[in-house]
């Protein structure tokens, strides 16, 4: 098994930046597309995508799969995604490990799961059809949760370990989930890198949240805080070379200023890399 080759650092594709990545030509190495905002016949999001892609690689980061739902897997949306990622030619699919309605009802939330057998088997068989049925691996994302479940049997980490392995998927990290989980939940971020099989990690996600004091929520609308910076820095010591994203979503700041975010990851990647060269002479 071997693993796509890493794009580099690079951002989530946001309308409110189209004009400074085909005007300024940034120091961004790849772009990630919500994949939803594109399945469209035509518009200028597709327009703009077709543009933009001239001059970056790209990835499409899906919403709606609903993986772990008991309703049947959604075909139309997976037929129209397989035809986007035909037109655009993305490096890779991924979504996440959740679930976003039942019953015919999408909640547009990322719904956590409890970390069952049950659960754990019906995962793998649902991302083993979707595998199938797109003709590739796909990437999966452990989300942020605010709940637990008395039934679950197993820690998160081991859930997504076994996920991962039994599905034969690749696993996308996102490093501010980890870290608003375990402040939620008060287990130690560092138990869940641990567990992660470094060779089936093939992107990451970096990005801000909000803290309510009792509880923190993955938002995407502030800086990247200080504590996920540290815990990137263990990741990238764990994993090694991956390619890496900010995410951002609402209170957008200057383009710069994201740029400029996306540059302490690469400078903090860069001297892991010099720590470990150092450390073998």
């Amino acid at each position: 098994m071997s693993k796509p080759l890493s794009l580099g650092f690079g951002l989530g594709l946001r309308p409110v930046y189209y004009k400074d990545l085909l005007e300024i030509r940034p120091n961004v190495d790849w772009l990630e597309i919500i994949t939803e905002n594109y399945l469209v016949p035509g518009g200028r999001p597709v327009a703009m995508l077709e543009r933009i892609r001239a001059d970056y690689p790209i990835v499409m980061h899906g919403v709606s799969m609903s993986l772990a739902s008991t309703d049947p897997l959604d075909f139309d949306y997976l037929k129209a995604l397989k035809k986007l990622a035909d037109r655009i030619e993305p490096r890779w699919i991924s979504d996440h490990l959740c679930w976003t309605g039942v019953h015919g009802v999408n909640m547009h939330d990322l719904l956590p799961v409890p970390y069952t057998f049950e659960a754990l088997q019906h995962a793998v068989d649902r991302i083993s059809r979707v595998q199938d049925f797109l003709g590739r691996r796909i990437a999966i994302e452990n989300a942020s949760t605010y709940v637990t479940f008395h039934e679950s049997e197993m820690d998160e980490w081991t859930f997504v370990r076994e996920m991962a392995e039994r599905a034969d998927c690749w696993l996308l990290v996102d490093v501010n989930n980890i870290y608003v989980s375990a402040f939620n939940h008060g287990f130690d971020e560092r138990q869940f890198v641990d567990a992660i099989p470094a060779e089936r990690v093939v992107q990451l996600h970096l990005a801000g949240h909000s803290d309510a004091g009792t509880h923190k929520i993955d938002t995407h609308d502030q800086p990247i805080c200080a504590d996920v910076w540290k815990l990137y820095k263990q990741v990238c010591r764990q994993f090694g070379e991956v390619s890496t994203m900010i995410e951002r979503d609402d209170n957008f700041p200057p383009f710069h200023e994201l740029v400029a975010e996306l540059d302490r990851a690469r400078s903090i990647y860069a001297a892991v890399v010099h720590s470990r060269e150092e450390t073998a002479a």
